[in-house]
């Protein structure tokens, strides 16, 4: 087989949309490996021996993309993370500010009535002494 064909083949193999679809359903990234490499084990074995030096780099700088994409995820992941919590932490703050001004209102308003029954109080009791001081005289 020749080096085209036995790309191809392990392409065909490699369909990211069932590797997707294997992840989804729980297994393991060591799993999918292992069984992809037991299934395809000739040809990897055939490819192995055809490739040259110049291919070997390029397999390096194909790896190195690799995790240099993965790391960009991981990144955007964490700034998706951090962009949610500073909503939280945002949203949060909003409802104390909004439970301190009910807290708020809840006590001025009691502040008001009270010392508006207060006032009412004090003149019925001032009114009350001042007829009877007017009866005793």
């Amino acid at each position: 087989m020749s080096l085209n064909e036995i790309l191809n083949s392990l392409e065909k193999s490699w369909q990211r949309d069932d590797i997707l679809l294997k992840i989804k359903n729980g297994f393991g990234t060591d799993t999918i490996v292992n069984e992809f490499l037991a299934k395809n084990e000739m040809q990897i074995k055939e490819l192995n021996t055809l490739l040259s030096p110049e291919d070997i780099d390029l397999l390096n700088q194909v790896e190195q993309l690799t995790t240099c994409e993965s790391k960009l995820i991981n990144k955007i992941k964490d700034l998706n993370y951090l962009e949610n919590n500073k909503k939280n932490h945002i949203i949060n703050q909003k409802k104390i500010m909004l439970s301190n001004k009910v807290t708020s209102k809840r006590i001025s308003s009691f502040m008001i009535n009270w010392s508006n029954k207060v006032v009412v109080i004090s003149l019925i009791t001032i009114s009350a002494i001042a007829l009877s001081k007017q009866a005793w005289a």
